[in-house]
């Protein structure tokens, strides 16, 4: 367990990580200066949860700058531009993309509620038109929901992108230029609406697992902080459309569902399978699934849990999601093993992010065997180890 002292420093050492990243003007940290100057949506949830963690009502200050980026139509972009436009084409919108992310402020909300922050009523009301929007937007008829774009899904170059042609299937091919290539071009596919938010590719769409758990976690964590029993239905039915529809009992995993493009690669087992297990009402699935992060022939690696299956030929534990290991994806799966009672692992889990968060000088991401830092150094939602509390 960790002591209050031990608790102390690393508080001190992470409100030192998002003061030197926090942008007073724009009222938001940037993931890292240099690699991130910008806003990313579930990057500024996560920071906001930082901030509660901290008891500092920047939290607060964070949701909204993530929220004002809201488009007409009610999509919360997944990157609001700094001083200066991306590189890359990211659609029409002079100031944000027209793409999406995880959309994890219904999280960040409750979490601000449960440590006495006051969080506006013109906020949640933002971040309910957010899950509204793709409630009504990206709902396909079997009822799960969809994303257009490898960047919506979170983890942009995953293997199971390998079957719509994403770079990466060895190191030689998978440098950032080529995937900055590749994802540019999938851009280029996409339909917009008339307020700018993409809603349809030509050449990718997929009903992702971690995408629809992750839906299916904020409308029930929004729900909790509304009182709002229309969200809580949702959460519960998108929950159980995945448990029908992306269940693979084979590799006792949620899995993606290929809409346009993709192919078998879309089952490659990665550790987003497990974050159905944020929202199942099965314990038998949440438990088997759960299971897998420990076994070293699954994710559990020294310093993981790794982002592939470990046996799997695509793992490769310092590649850019083919095998790495994730601050944030360990602080999700360490709320899952809470919420089905696996608090000794979850303490465990806890225990080696803080370790490794500060020994690799709160890097983006590691080499899963080493923990090697990899990425962005230092990379601000790292500072998520502090939220993991042994509670």
């Amino acid at each position: 367990m960790t002591g209050p002292t031990e608790t102390a420093a690393l508080a001190t050492r992470v409100r030192a990580l998002l003061e030197a990243h926090w942008d007073p003007a724009r009222g938001y940290c940037v993931p890292n200066p240099s690699t991130y100057p910008h806003l990313w949506l579930w990057d500024s949830c996560f920071h906001a949860v930082i901030w509660a963690h901290l008891g500092d009502d920047r939290a607060v200050t964070e949701l909204t700058a993530v929220l004002d980026g809201q488009l007409a139509g009610g999509l919360v972009p997944h990157m609001r531009y700094g001083p200066e436009p991306p590189d890359a084409w990211l659609g029409p919108l002079p100031t944000s993309s027209s793409l999406t992310q995880p959309p994890m402020f219904g999280h960040a909300a409750r979490v601000l509620a449960a440590h006495g922050l006051t969080v506006g009523p013109d906020v949640l009301e933002r971040a309910r038109r957010g899950l509204d929007w793709l409630w009504e937007h990206r709902r396909a008829p079997d009822g799960l929901l969809y994303i257009v774009h490898p960047w919506e899904a979170g983890n942009d170059h995953s293997p199971r992108w390998d079957d719509w042609g994403a770079p990466g299937r060895t190191a030689a091919d998978y440098d950032r230029a080529a995937r900055s290539a590749w994802n540019a071009a999938r851009v280029h596919d996409l339909a917009f609406a008339a307020d700018g938010a993409a809603t349809w590719s030509s050449s990718f769409v997929v009903e992702p697992a971690a995408f629809n758990a992750y839906v299916a976690f904020n409308l029930a964590e929004l729900a909790d902080v509304l009182d709002d029993d229309e969200l809580a239905g949702r959460a519960r039915e998108l929950a159980e459309a995945s448990d029908r529809l992306l269940w693979d009992g084979e590799s006792a995993l949620w899995a993606d569902l290929p809409v346009v493009g993709g192919g078998p690669s879309a089952r490659i087992p990665i550790s987003d399978g497990v974050m159905g297990a944020l929202v199942t009402g099965n314990a038998g699935k949440a438990h088997a699934a759960l299971d897998q992060l420990t076994r070293p022939d699954r994710f559990g690696a020294p310093a993981g849990p790794a982002n592939v299956a470990r046996r799997h030929p695509s793992y490769d534990p310092g590649m850019y999601w083919r095998g790495a290991a994730w601050p944030h994806l360990n602080y999700l799966l360490h709320l899952a093993l809470r919420r089905w009672g696996r608090d000794d692992e979850a303490s465990a889990l806890a225990a080696r992010t803080r370790e490794i968060s500060a020994a690799s000088g709160w890097a983006e991401y590691w080499h899963a065997e080493t923990g090697a830092p990899l990425g962005a150094v230092p990379q601000s939602w790292t500072g998520l180890a502090l939220a993991m509390d042994e509670r």
